[in-house]
């Protein structure tokens, strides 16, 4: 035993240096790796991020988003600025001029191919059809993002608008309430049968505010194209080269006709309401957005769904057709980072992203599966707004001239309906004032 005794001291020794040595190497990999992840930590790529401006809700969401994204994306930094709505477009393009736009941007789609006729937006076509679930997207939502075939924004949330109707107006009345199935809304012909017998005029009650009034901005064509789409015409052809032949159609003149008479013949809708007319009982029906149930709830608590309002599918004509259309985010051609800007998106218009985004605002998702986990966008009246941006709804022409169009569209209306002017006069001329634009853009 004396003899071996030296040999298995040695041993022992040997073993315990060893594992001295492993612990030696393996600690001091750890600290290297650690220090590596120190310096991604340090210096982050920075992405700057514009959007606009929204409500609270919005706005909240967005700041969990980016928060959450930078948490598990460490060596990325998210730089976002909100900008206010009237400003944005201004801004946007001044930066990008001067050859300085923000890395990843927030896009209103019916803008889309203005920046990317421009090449100022990125085509994100293959990282959308590797890694962005388009199968999950409903597939008018794509086309409004799609541009000479390749997409260039991913969606968040959709939009939509419905019919608003005042109850106590219809019980007075003893008219039946419209249907609430997404699928059975009233045609035109029902909803002025229906406003001649509510209108009280020498009261100050009218029958119908039929497409949001007489606004500024993008509001014009958002809410009476679908006027022109559901008795069957278009603003422009599919191929984006002419506005003959489509706005001063058989099919338009008449859509344009019916509009007008509800002012000037037949006296069921007014171009100045009373403020707060809906609310206060001065207006029977009129078409809202899907985000004007949480703005009603917010802003006039005592006038309750059910009781005193209710909501049905958007009225139809030929074709049951609904806009759809919002706020997208794409990614500057200009950027050094397209790979990181991208993994942004792909979080924020993920099923996580715009399931925290939904929750926080109670907005129409872009995707199929996220709709599918709030059980209150399938229910009324949530579910007239889902189904109908699921299976009835339309973008707006993709054209680099489409402030042009929906211009034209806006003053068309105010012509028509504030001015009672020829319809197909009125028609003639937008055409050529969109026809002058297209030339404008589309000249080699």
């Amino acid at each position: 035993m004396k003899k071996w005794l030296p040999i298995i001291i040695f041993a022992i020794i040997l073993i315990i240096f060893a594992g001295y040595a492993t612990s030696f190497f393996y600690t001091s990999s750890s600290n290297q790796k650690d220090q590596g992840n120190e310096r991604k930590i340090l210096n982050p790529i920075k992405l700057t991020f514009w959007r606009n401006f929204g409500n609270q809700a919005e706005n909240k969401s967005y700041k969990e988003l980016v928060s959450a994204f930078e948490k598990s994306h460490p060596n990325i930094m998210i730089e976002m600025q909100s900008i206010p709505y009237s400003d944005y477009e201004i801004r946007l393009r001044t930066q990008i001029a001067d050859e300085k736009p923000p890395d990843i941007m927030a896009i209103d789609s019916p803008n889309l191919a203005l920046y990317a006729n421009t090449g100022s937006l990125l085509s994100i076509d293959y990282y959308m059809r590797k890694e962005g679930r388009i199968e999950d997207i409903p597939k008018s939502t794509l086309n409004g993002l799609t541009f000479n075939g390749e997409i260039y924004l991913a969606p968040i949330v959709e939009s939509g608008i419905a019919l608003f109707y005042n109850k106590h107006l219809f019980e007075e009345a003893a008219i039946p309430f419209p249907s609430d199935d997404p699928n059975k809304p009233l045609t035109w012909d029902q909803v002025l049968n229906i406003a001649k017998k509510i209108n009280k005029p020498e009261k100050g009650v009218y029958g119908i505010d039929p497409a949001q009034g007489f606004n500024d901005g993008e509001s014009p064509a958002y809410f009476k194209m679908p006027l022109l789409w559901q008795f069957g015409a278009e603003a422009i052809s599919a191929d984006g080269t002419t506005a003959s032949g489509y706005l001063d159609s058989k099919e338009s003149v008449e859509a344009l006709q019916f509009y007008q008479d509800l002012y000037h013949k037949y006296g069921v809708a007014a171009v100045e309401l009373p403020p707060d007319s809906f609310v206060s009982g001065k207006l029977a029906m009129t078409v809202l957005g899907s985000w004007t149930l949480a703005d009603l709830e917010k802003n006039y608590p005592k006038f309750k769904l059910g009781e005193d309002f209710g909501v049905a599918p958007l009225p139809k004509e030929k074709y049951q057709v609904v806009p759809n259309g919002g706020w997208s985010l794409g990614i500057s051609s200009k950027t050094k980072y397209p790979k990181d800007a991208w993994e942004f998106i792909k979080y924020v218009t993920s099923y996580e992203g715009i399931k925290k985004y939904v929750k926080e605002t109670g907005d129409i998702p872009a995707r199929y599966s996220v709709a599918k986990d709030f059980p209150d966008l399938n229910q009324y009246p949530k579910d007239i707004f889902l189904q109908q941006a699921q299976k009835y709804s339309m973008n707006r022409p993709v054209t680099p001239a489409y402030p042009v169009v929906s211009d034209a569209i806006k003053t068309l209306f105010e012509e028509v309906g504030i001015g009672g002017k020829d319809v197909r006069t009125s028609a003639e001329e937008a055409v050529e004032k969109i026809n002058t634009g297209l030339k404008q853009i589309l000249k080699p």
